[in-house]
């Protein structure tokens, strides 16, 4: 199916772009990759009547800020950070959640910014993001702003940006200067490649005691979303692979049924035992214990 027509303008800075969401309104998208919003116009379910193009506008920079840590630029594609010597070394978890993103073209064109603006719920990205820690750096028409990845994604391909903001750059404070292990893993529906569930698991050693664990998962409910219950059960435990694989049976606690998402290929029932599956294997992953 072909979208509806459209006007197309290209942004030379993120000043501008701004300036253009603001002209047009919700007429108006950002596109860069355009692997999340074009599929969707052909399938008339987003009409936007001008594109904007914010492909050039160099925020594809990944680097290590000694001051801060890792910043990944919301242009950076998806084969760009999973090839990233400095992303492997410090935040595992994403490079591998961004090598299994779509297929060849897919992650030679799309974007972490784009990806994380979507919101997908069966997304790879957005529960490495969160397992890390992450924070998103937005600017618009009042100036910047920088988000924590655990108030960034709402619900159902909903976020917290306001309108007219673009994502600058995804960071990771702090990352370069702690013991951290990390690792995502999924089980993709077998046609999409999206993730039926998607677990992403960070732990913050000292020695061989877990000081703090983040875990988050995708694919399983409306959006990206942290299992509290077994990051509690790891906190200040000592390494080992009887109690990361104990604690991965609390992945759906707090949970209800209806929590779950449910569709013709994986009923809620069994997205929540798939959770628990790959959340031991994250965990154990992360560990090097797999």
């Amino acid at each position: 199916m072909y979208p509806p027509t459209f006007d197309y303008v290209r942004a030379n800075s993120v000043e501008e772009a701004v300036q253009l969401l603001q002209e047009h309104g919700d007429n108006a998208k950002l596109i860069a990759g355009g692997h999340s919003l074009i599929p969707a116009m052909k399938l008339r379910l987003m009409a936007p009547a001008v594109l904007i193009d914010i492909s050039r506008l160099g925020l594809d920079t990944i680097m290590v800020d000694r001051g801060y840590g890792l910043r990944v630029g919301a242009l950076a594609t998806h084969h760009a950070i999973a090839s990233s010597d400095e992303v492997r070394q410090l935040a595992a978890a994403l490079a591998e959640a961004a090598s299994v993103v779509g297929d060849v073209q897919v992650r030679n064109r799309g974007t972490i910014g784009g990806n994380l603006a979507h919101a997908d719920p069966a997304s790879d990205l957005p529960a490495a993001v969160l397992a890390l820690g992450g924070e998103i750096h937005v600017t618009g028409p009042n100036g910047s702003r920088t988000i924590p990845a655990d108030e960034f994604f709402l619900g159902l391909f909903t976020t917290a940006l306001e309108p007219n903001e673009i994502i600058t750059n995804i960071g990771f404070p702090n990352i370069g200067f702690k013991q951290v292990r990390s690792a995502y893993v999924k089980f993709p529906h077998p046609a999409s490649g999206y993730a039926v569930v998607g677990v992403a698991a960070c732990l913050e050693m000292d020695g061989e005691t877990i000081t703090t664990a983040r875990v988050a998962a995708n694919g399983a409910f409306d959006h990206a979303t942290r299992l509290t219950a077994v990051e509690d059960a790891l906190t200040g435990a000592t390494l080992s692979a009887e109690t990361l694989s104990a604690a991965a049976e609390k992945a759906a606690d707090g949970f209800s049924t209806d929590d779950f998402m449910a569709d013709l290929f994986a009923s809620s029932e069994y997205r929540a035992h798939l959770l628990k599956v790959y959340t031991k294997r994250a965990l154990l992953r992360a560990a090097g214990l797999a």
